[in-house]
């Protein structure tokens, strides 16, 4: 039932303002601190280890995937390679059961997560059509581990978030919901608010399991903005759309795609969406903005999603035509 709101232009945060609260029965106010779950914003910050990974020659993005996991399964479908993760088109399900999807067993390694779907058959053929799934993103957090030699908590950690100055960003584990994070609510279409029983993430860590705060988000959006993380040539990479998505914004390497604004220019980003969050990054590269939107509530996608938008041109503004 709390929400922070801010922008950063060209590297510096601007504005921020925060509502609401990370616990109510505690009264503590939910501010542009608070640690609180970002759900898929996860996956491009996976996407970029991964381009870090390429542009040291390490992984080869059209590879096939048991280059890296040799004990992955092949498919009879067709070869799953590193790009077609990215993009979402490797044919990878997603959850198959509501159990599933709120998970409440405790997965110690990547290993253990991937266990759950690897031995499963695609759903298409790879490369041919656009299927959401976080599950693929467990695959690449593996091939992040197996090609670094490090764990995927630590190479975020060290290639990522001391790079971008967050210093509020992790891996959520059991039991921190409530303490110094947030409370987990949600708001159902009648619109109350319940408490949410919290769910372990550790299925679906790079897909889908950290926690961060509104001023690191802005920090990583700066960072991917103004080349601390990769280079220009590989965040093009990431923004080239395979055209495998038909209906709405496209998608590339682990960002949505949502078309060029007609004031503003280029517009790129994600959006998240689980037990106790309702999470929005969105990227406006021409004009160095980042706008993000986090709240611990589920349920409050549309109210997320319309502020992030409805800031686009009072930002801009702000930071001057």
């Amino acid at each position: 039932m709390g929400i922070a709101a801010g922008a950063s232009v060209h590297g510096t945060i601007r504005w921020t303002r925060s509502d609401g609260y990370a616990n109510e029965e505690k009264k503590i106010p939910f501010a542009p601190t608070t640690r609180t779950r970002i759900a898929s914003i996860a996956k491009p910050m996976t996407a970029i280890a991964i381009m870090q990974l390429v542009e040291q020659g390490r992984i080869d993005l059209d590879a096939p995937i048991q280059t890296y996991v040799p004990e992955f399964p092949k498919k009879a479908l067709g070869t799953i390679t590193v790009r077609q993760l990215l993009q979402h088109s490797a044919g990878i399900g997603e959850y198959v059961s509501n159990k599933e999807r709120e998970n409440q067993h405790h997965y110690p390694s990547l290993n253990e997560a991937m266990a759950i779907f690897q031995g499963r058959d695609p759903i298409d053929t790879p490369g041919t059509a656009f299927h959401y799934t976080t599950y693929g993103y467990v695959i690449l957090g593996v091939v992040v581990e197996r090609v670094s030699g490090m764990s995927y908590a630590a190479y975020m950690r060290t290639h990522i978030r001391e790079k971008a100055g967050m210093t509020n960003t992790g891996v959520e584990e059991p039991g921190m919901a409530g303490g110094d994070h947030a409370t987990l609510y949600h708001i159902n279409s009648k619109g109350r608010i319940s408490i949410e029983q919290p769910t372990d993430l550790s299925d679906r860590v790079p897909g889908g399991g950290l926690y961060s705060c509104l001023t690191d988000m802005l920090r990583f959006g700066d960072a991917v903005l103004n080349g601390t993380l990769i280079s220009t040539a590989s965040l093009m990479e990431m923004l080239k759309d395979p055209g495998l998505k038909k209906q709405g914004n496209g998608y590339g390497l682990g960002w949505y795609l949502y078309g060029k604004n007609p004031k503003h220019g280029p517009v790129f980003g994600h959006n998240g969406s689980q037990t106790g969050a309702s999470t929005y990054l969105m990227l406006l590269p021409d004009r160095g903005i980042s706008i993000v939107v986090l709240s611990n509530t589920s349920g409050a996608m549309q109210a997320v999603s319309d502020i992030t938008i409805g800031l686009i041109d009072p930002v801009a503004a702000g930071a001057g035509q």
